[in-house]
């Protein structure tokens, strides 16, 4: 019984000092012990997918175990993809931490966000649709597609601020995200040979709006615009410091955001259109 007893303490002995569990220092409580991911395998990756040009910011393990996580810069445009571990593997969509139901990507995307800026004086506003008083001392540039349901969304929002604040005003460039919305193309022409704001609303409450005959070239302007600042998805929104919003928020975040960026400004963060 005694030289069982040893046997089994010796086995559990064994176990335990190659268990990840109990080793101190192992790759189970640091993960870069064990991978590690080269600027250089970074840069091939990026090639293969068609960004060889693109600015890394960071490389870092991401929110969930197994992943590096990469912050680039493309044109202009802030973003992240994931590389397993074995960099087989690249992984292009969002992490949701379960049990506090929180997309961690997006807050990333946030942060990574809250540092870029556009020159706003890059950005022609004459054929912009106003939502506010032209007046107003705090001008918001909100890039949007006519058929894009987040674009509603935000609309609905911006509506609530101007009746809140009128000193606030939105000036809308239209921007047809044609592969995901074959007619917002046709709709975007349409809203701006009108110069109808009304009409804007009226496809955003999915009525039918009427196909002018009408030529412009404002759209078109709006596209390649869009690709120069680096933007490629809609709704966007440039503050008055030139800080960018993507998506939709609702109307108080967004005066709080708006007032933040305006003090900004006035402390001699980057200059804005005015």
């Amino acid at each position: 019984m005694r030289i069982l007893l040893l046997l089994i303490l010796a086995v559990s002995f064994h176990l335990s000092a190659f268990s990840p569990v109990h080793a101190s220092g192992s790759c189970d409580t640091d993960c870069t012990k064990c991978h590690t991911i080269s600027t250089d395998e970074v840069r091939n990756i990026l090639a293969k997918i068609n960004a060889p040009d693109a600015k890394i910011l960071k490389v870092q393990m991401s929110p969930a175990r197994g992943l590096w996580e990469v912050s680039i810069d493309n044109k202009g445009q802030r973003g992240l993809f994931y590389v397993d571990f074995s960099k087989k593997y690249l992984i292009n969509g969002s992490i949701i931490e379960v049990n506090a139901a929180i997309d961690k990507t997006k807050e990333r995307l946030d942060a990574l966000n809250k540092e870029r800026r556009i020159n706003r004086s890059l950005i022609p506003l004459k054929d912009a649709l106003i939502l506010g008083d032209k007046k107003a001392a705090n001008k918001v540039i909100v890039f949007t597609d006519p058929d894009c349901p987040f674009c509603g969304k935000l609309h609905e929002e911006i509506k609530k601020v101007v009746e809140k604040r009128k000193d606030i005003a939105f000036y809308i460039k239209l921007f047809p995200l044609t592969k995901l919305h074959p007619d917002a193309y046709w709709k975007s022409k349409s809203i701006t040979c009108e110069k109808s704001l009304k009409l804007l609303e009226d496809n955003f409450e999915k009525k039918s709006i009427p196909k002018t005959a009408c030529e412009t070239d404002v759209i078109d302007k709006n596209i390649k615009l869009a690709a120069r600042l680096g933007i490629s998805g809609t709704p966007t929104s440039i503050l008055p410091d030139g800080s960018v919003l993507t998506g939709s928020l609702q109307a108080d975040k967004l005066i709080e955001l708006i007032d933040s960026a305006k003090k900004k400004s006035i402390s001699g963060k980057p200059a804005t259109q005015k």
